[in-house]
């Protein structure tokens, strides 16, 4: 069976997979092209390689030292954010960045480099990659960091795993006093009241981010600000997950569950103030295991894009023509990025507000929403997510990611992926 990103999308096989558990050894020798394949968390196809070689990289998942004084944490690039949370949260620390999923690996992150809730203040996760070893099919190990090695090291955060294999990682974690978290919940209603909310949100809390109805006639949502709770501050621990035990033949999320879930999530009792545990604050889907499912067969497509706050007419133009189209998404989270810059070539986050949506694979009718989508993204200036991204064109790509010509430099001739091949490196020998 052929290994699928999370939107699980139609994919090719990989020609061959091989477990890669031992970062002292070469890579090895093949006939085609090699990538790293870590947890499959990406929505789109930046993971698959078909018709070549997977790595897969789960085996390297050993913690290698930790400074309690500094918060600095050595381990191998394989392991989960997951187990070093499960480590390191008893004892006080914290990941500074964190994705809406925990279940994804530590050189994913690097090689998406991911955002959160909290990119306002603090960036994106690349800013707190110290170093790492990056391991090319040459046979070449190169410590990478700020003073080392710099050009690998920008090229290969947010570098989509084309720039060789990450072997093991120093970051630096944050010191917490408590497992949970204070959240304020705010309705609001339309996306003047969203703005006047996060400014002022953003100026006080280090955790924001907002839930927003798209297929309202004007815009509504539920905004959440939250920061790490005082030592003994009580809360709500999170609860055992559920899971969806098969992959139904048709999508469950369709025009009428839609409307009836936003509804009710809308109006659902909400307190103003509440704590809780770490874990549904910033990890809500984790709490139901294999919910991909819930789209059947077909899979389904998340489309994340960043806009320039400057054009908030265009974020009016994308949610009116979701909504004209009546393929609404029930998982739409609206916040805003902060001025500090990511350290990578080809990182996305921006200055700006950014959007992320998903959709069931309707065919020729969810492309062609897309291409509408595509073309407002594009005029405001704005860029698309290629961890999350299962279409976009080369063109689009390129136009709106200014470093490509520099990051293609430092890609190593035999990493490639099904999304190198289809936006950044089309015509490429390498297969």
């Amino acid at each position: 069976m052929a290994l699928q990103a999370w939107g699980q999308l139609p994919a090719a096989p990989a020609a061959e997979e091989r477990w890669w558990s031992d970062r002292d050894a070469d890579l090895p020798k093949t006939d085609t092209s090699l990538l790293a394949y870590g947890n499959g968390r990406s929505y789109g196809d930046v993971c698959l390689n078909s018709g070549a070689t997977l790595l897969h990289t789960r085996g390297m998942d050993r913690l290698i030292d930790f400074d309690e004084t500094s918060g600095t944490l050595v381990c191998e690039a394989g392991i989960l954010l997951s187990d070093i949370l499960a480590v390191f949260v008893p004892r006080g620390w914290f990941l500074p960045v964190t994705p809406g999923t925990r279940f994804i690996t530590l050189g994913g992150a690097i090689a998406n480099d991911v955002h959160g809730k909290n990119h306002h203040r603090a960036g994106s996760f690349g800013c707190y990659v110290q170093r790492f070893e990056l391991l090319r099919s040459d046979g070449s190990r190169r410590v990478c960091s700020p003073a080392e090695n710099a050009d690998y090291f920008a090229a290969t955060i947010g570098g989509l795993g084309l720039t060789g294999l990450i072997t093991w990682v120093a970051i630096s974690l944050k010191r917490i006093a408590s497992p949970m978290i204070s959240v304020e919940n705010t309705r609001f209603d339309g996306l003047e009241d969203f703005f006047t909310l996060n400014a002022a949100a953003e100026a006080a809390h280090e955790y924001t981010v907002a839930w927003i109805d798209c297929l309202a006639a004007k815009p509504r949502g539920i905004y959440m600000a939250g920061d790490h709770a005082k030592a003994g501050d009580p809360g709500v621990e999170s609860g055992k997950p559920l899971s969806v035990p098969l992959t139904p033949p048709f999508s469950l999320i369709n025009g009428l569950s839609l409307h009836a879930f936003n509804q009710a999530y809308y109006h659902r009792p909400l307190a103003a103030r509440t704590s809780m545990s770490y874990a549904p604050f910033f990890y809500p889907l984790d709490g139901v295991l294999h919910w991909n499912r819930i789209y059947g067969k077909k899979g389904f497509y998340q489309y994340q894009f960043v806009l320039p706050l400057a054009e908030r007419a265009a974020l009016d133009d994308v949610l009116r023509s979701i909504a004209s189209s009546g393929q609404g998404s029930f998982l739409a989270v609206l916040k805003t990025f902060g001025a500090l810059p990511s350290p990578g070539l080809l990182s996305f986050p921006m200055p700006g507000v950014t959007l992320a949506l998903d959709f069931p694979n309707r065919g020729a009718s969810t492309l062609a929403l897309f291409d509408r989508l595509d073309a407002i993204v594009s005029a405001a200036g704005g860029r698309l997510y290629a961890a999350k991204d299962a279409r976009m064109s080369g063109e689009f790509f390129r136009r709106s990611y200014p470093r490509i010509d520099e990051f293609q430099r430092f890609v190593d001739p035999r990493f490639s992926s099904d999304f190198a091949r289809r936006v950044l490196l089309a015509g490429s020998a390498v297969t």
